[in-house]
C-alpha cells in the first residue's frame, strides 16, 4: 500500500517541536478518567500477566475487543493507555491494557522479564479474552516497544493470528532496534535515557535478589545505555547471544512484509527516538495490508489534541481506522 498522504494534524505552535510533544504529556497531561477492572492471567511456563479491562458498559460487554501494548518501563495505568482505552470505550470497544511482566507494579516468578521481541505473552492475552467475551471482532494497538512487539507478532507466524482480528494500529515503532538505539544514545535523548534506564537498573537488582546466581549487578550502576544493559542481561537472559543478536532477530521490519491484517503504523516526522530506517516507506509499498502514515509533528507518542479537541490526535486516529476495518462501506483508511 503506498505511503499515506501526509495528515493535516497541526497543534498549537508550542506543540510543533518534537521533545515539547513527547515530554508535555508525561508531565502535564491530566489523567484521563477511567475505571479498570484487573485480572491476574496465570500463564503455561508458571508465570503471571497482569491486565486492566476496560468495558464499554458496566454491565454488558461489546462485541468488539481491543488489546493495548504500552511502551518501554510503561504499564497500563499510563496516561497514554488511560486516554486510549477511554476514547475506545467512547467508541463502543471493549479494551485489555496488558502489563508486560515485572510492569504491573510487582515482580513476575521466573527469571525472564520482558523485550522488544515478545510476543507470546500478547497472544496469551488476547486468545483469553477472544475467549471469555465471546468477541466477534478484535485489533490490537501498540505504542513503542509494544508497537514493535505487535508488529512482530503479526508477522513471524500470521497463522496463528486469531480470525477475529480485523485491524492494528501502532505509534511510535522502532522498528530498527540497533539504529533506534544508536539514536537515543545521542546527547540530547540523556533525559530519556536515564528515565528508562533507571527504571530498567532497579528490575535487575530486584530480579538479583530472587535469582542470585542468574544475576549479576556488578557494573549495573554504571550502564547509562541500550547496547551494554542488552549485552549483558536482555540478550543471555532471554536466549540471545548478546545484544545485536537481540536486536536484529526482534526488530519488527524484517516482519512487515508477512503481515496480513491491515494495519496502520504512524510515525510522527519530529520523533527524536526515530531514525530514517524506522520509516518503512518501501515495505508499505509491498504490502497491501500495511499502511504507513507520517504526521509532521507528534514528537514520541505524544500527539497532543488540536485546539477544541479534548482527546490527543492518536486517540481519534486509532478509533477512525479500526471504524474503517469495521465498516462493510469501506472509503478511506
Amino acid at each position: 500500500m503506498p505511503l499515506l498522504p501526509t495528515p493535516a494534524y497541526a497543534p498549537p505552535l508550542p506543540f510543533r517541536f518534537g521533545h515539547i510533544q513527547t515530554i508535555y504529556p508525561t508531565l502535564f497531561r491530566t489523567a484521563p478518567k477511567a475505571f479498570p477492572v484487573s485480572e491476574r492471567l496465570e500463564t503455561d511456563d508458571g508465570d503471571f500477566i497482569d491486565v486492566d479491562w476496560h468495558f464499554h458498559k458496566q454491565h454488558s460487554r461489546s462485541k468488539k475487543l481491543v488489546v493495548i501494548s504500552h511502551g518501554l518501563e510503561g504499564n497500563s495505568r499510563k496516561k497514554y493507555m488511560l486516554g486510549m482505552a477511554t476514547r475506545l470505550n467512547e467508541a463502543g470497544w471493549d479494551v485489555i491494557c496488558l502489563n508486560f511482566r515485572g510492569c504491573s507494579g510487582e515482580m513476575n516468578r521466573l527469571p525472564r522479564l520482558y523485550h522488544s521481541g515478545v510476543t507470546d505473552d500478547l497472544h496469551t492475552v488476547l486468545t483469553h479474552g477472544l475467549a471469555s467475551g465471546g468477541y466477534r471482532q478484535a485489533a490490537l494497538i501498540g505504542f513503542s516497544m509494544g508497537g514493535n512487539q505487535t508488529l512482530k507478532y503479526l508477522g513471524e507466524n500470521p497463522a496463528i493470528i486469531p480470525k477475529q482480528v480485523i485491524g492494528c494500529v501502532v505509534f511510535s515503532v522502532p522498528v530498527l532496534l540497533a539504529d533506534s538505539g544508536e539514536v537515543m544514545d545521542r546527547w540530547t535523548n540523556r533525559l530519556y535515557m536515564e528515565y528508562f534506564m533507571r527504571g530498567l537498573r532497579r528490575k535487575i537488582k530486584c530480579k538479583a535478589r530472587m535469582f542470585p546466581d542468574l544475576y549479576d549487578t556488578s557494573g549495573l550502576d554504571a550502564m547509562i545505555t541500550f547496547a551494554p544493559f542488552d549485552d549483558k542481561y536482555t540478550g543471555p537472559i532471554h536466549g540471545f547471544k548478546d545484544a545485536r543478536d537481540y536486536y536484529h532477530r526482534c526488530s519488527s521490519q524484517q516482519f512487515l512484509q508477512n503481515i496480513e491484517i491491515p494495519t496502520l503504523l504512524v510515525q510522527a516526522k519530529d520523533d527524536p527516538f526515530l531514525p530514517p530506517s524506522c520509516y518503512p516507506s518501501r515495505d508499505a509499498e509491498k504490502n497491501a495490508h500495511l499502511f504507513l502514515e507520517i504526521p509532521r509533528y507528534g514528537g514520541h507518542v505524544g500527539f497532543v489534541g488540536e485546539p477544541g479537541c479534548r482527546c490527543y490526535w492518536y486517540e481519534e486516529r486509532a478509533v477512525k481506522f479500526l471504524h474503517w476495518q469495521v465498516n462493510e462501506n469501506r472509503i478511506s483508511p
